[in-house]
């Protein structure tokens, strides 16, 4: 049943195609007649050339005629093959485009919870396995069953007992199909699913190569890939050996079918002498028109099993739960920069809570420093102000309105933020700057780069600002990634600013310059800062101490050290020799 549904769920998509599906069925249509016609058109020049008086005439008008039909059948054929390679690879167009809108409305918990390899195989190995499983069924499956049934009513015309002894057969080809099929379907699946693992494996090694080289993990790394592989080899043997029995067996009842029609056809036509040589040709010509379809729709169903299979994985990360849907009120268009949590936890699994009622109200223009032990929550915090996390409880609002009656992008044009990890996409530099504002001026996108000392290293490369990035920067050291992200941010200017960490890859000199380049784009801003130097946020408005989820400690630079507490022993662990 789980098969069947899934099934549906394909044959949905072809829907819109519907005109495709009606042109490729009325082509099939002629194909089979056309088909069918010449054996008959053949049998007919045979009778009429072992009478006494042949007709030479008539031969030939025949023989014309069956040119003829062999030429619209050709012709059918090859609009059948346009039709139906628009409907699969127009399917698949749409399965990937799902897949691509379906990453942006997921909450990105959920896809921090899938490997990336393992979604990259989703979108294109497990599409291209369902393209090939569509094509072979569109092209052979509704032909095959229009030709046996076709075949069968001629033959009960021409001659019962003869279509009544391929009936009988018949059903041998079906449960040999069925048999083996329902057993290869497991197979297809662990196949799907290990390709995924493996997929993931070497995306992570070739994004990790440095780290892998660096620590001598490259036997390691070869292991768990050869283990990986091995399984993938055993799943992909099991599942073509399995499948590949199907067609051969089908082969086999239908070469009975053949002898049995042939044996038969003889047999009357020797000692009753009720069928003609002509008419023994045409049902030997259709007995082995008859066998072909079935080894046809055996394939058809070994290559179903595996696309269903596939669609399986693609249909549970289409259904996978949407973040939550954007209000459908009216905003407030002033932003201040106003903001304010009140009772918030969150936990990423209910027996290990992360932040545990965090209380906090920010004023516009306020600069805010967050700082605690690695695994406080400080990261954390600031993806539940973005609405990257939903907290399991309390709420959040930005200049009076709780962010959940905010659109996400709304929400998020408020801020700019500057991570410790960097993101660089394939383009320009020029176009990775100007990333939330496409329609900023060169002289703006310069202008930002000089903000983020940034512009110097830009200029020393071989197209200065359209020099091409790709592999998120690979071609750039860390410190100038990071300028990048800096430049990117300081392009839009938004009234709330997130840094977290954002100089930690940067030398101490060009952080200093950095620090009063912030300082003049905080001002009147209100800014969040995560730090773990301390010598960063000394001028902070208000210092929040995290430890163990919660806010230890709260103040200024100077009242937190008169406390003599958490931040008091933090800051003396960096300064104790000064």
């Amino acid at each position: 049943m789980n098969n069947k549904s899934t099934l549906k769920k394909l044959l949905r998509l072809v829907k819109p195609y519907y005109l495709w599906v009606v042109l490729s069925l009325i082509c099939s249509l002629i194909t089979v007649g056309a088909t069918l016609f010449i054996p008959l058109m053949c049998g007919y020049v045979i009778d009429k050339m072992l009478l006494s008086n042949t007709d030479f005439y008539a031969i030939l008008h025949s023989i014309l005629i069956i040119g003829g039909v062999a030429l619209l059948g050709a012709i059918s054929t090859q609009l059948s093959s346009v039709a139906n390679n628009k409907i699969t690879y127009g399917v698949c167009a749409d399965l990937r485009n799902k897949i691509n809108k379906k990453f942006q409305t997921l909450p990105v918990l959920t896809l921090s919870s899938h490997k990336t390899g393992d979604l990259v195989s989703r979108m294109v190995a497990d599409v291209d396995t369902i393209a090939d499983g569509l094509l072979l069924g569109f092209t052979n499956a509704f032909s095959g069953i229009l030709t046996i049934i076709a075949v069968l009513v001629i033959m009960f015309i021409l001659n019962p007992i003869i279509a009544l002894a391929v009936l009988i057969l018949t059903p041998l080809s079906f449960f040999t199909a069925k048999f083996i099929a329902s057993r290869i379907h497991k197979f297809f699946e662990a196949q799907a699913k290990i390709r995924g693992e493996e997929t993931a494996l070497v995306n992570e090694l070739i994004k990790g190569q440095n780290i892998v080289k660096s620590y001598g993990h490259g036997d390691k790394s070869l292991s768990d890939f050869d283990e990986i592989n091995n399984r993938l080899q055993k799943a992909s043997l099991k599942s073509t050996f399995y499948s590949s029995l199907i067609n051969p067996s089908t082969r086999v009842i239908n070469n009975i079918v053949y002898a049995t029609v042939a044996l038969i056809g003889a047999v009357f036509a020797l000692s009753a002498d009720t069928v003609s040589a002509g008419e023994l040709s045409i049902f030997l010509s259709y007995a082995g028109q008859y066998a072909k379809p079935f080894n046809e729709i055996s394939g058809v169903i070994a290559e179903l099993q595996n696309s269903v299979a596939c669609a399986k994985r693609i249909f549970a990360l289409l259904e996978e739960k949407d973040r939550t849907p954007d209000p459908e009120i009216s905003e407030n268009p002033d932003v201040l920069g106003e903001v304010k949590f009140e009772n918030l936890s969150f936990s990423y699994s209910k027996d290990k809570p992360i932040l545990t009622d965090i209380s906090l109200d920010v004023k516009s223009g306020q600069r805010v420093a967050i700082v605690g032990p690695t695994g406080c929550g400080k990261t954390t915090f600031i993806n539940l102000l973005m609405r990257f996390f939903e907290p399991d409880k309390g709420d959040i609002f930005v200049d009076g309105t709780n962010v959940k009656n905010i659109s996400y992008v709304n929400l998020r044009k408020r801020f700019g933020m500057v991570l410790q990890d960097t993101w660089l996409c394939t383009g320009t530099v020029k176009e990775n700057i100007s990333y939330g504002n496409p329609n900023a001026t060169d002289e703006d996108i310069i202008k930002a780069a000089k903000s983020a000392h940034a512009h110097s290293f830009i200029m020393r490369l071989p197209k200065g600002y359209d020099t091409l990035i790709t592999g998120n920067g690979e071609n750039l050291s860390e410190g100038e990634r990071q300028l990048l992200c800096i430049a990117r941010a300081m392009l839009c200017l938004p009234p709330i600013l997130i840094l977290d960490e954002a100089t930690s890859s940067i030398d101490t000199r060009t952080e200093q310059k950095i620090q009063s380049a912030f300082d003049k784009m905080m001002k009147g801003r209100t800014s969040f800062v995560v730090a773990h130097r301390l010598s960063t946020i000394q001028n902070a408005d208000i210092i929040l101490v995290m430890n163990e989820g919660k806010i230890a400690e709260k103040g200024t630079h100077q009242e937190l050290l008169d406390q003599k507490g958490f931040y008091y022993n933090l800051y003396n662990s960096q300064f104790a020799e000064k």
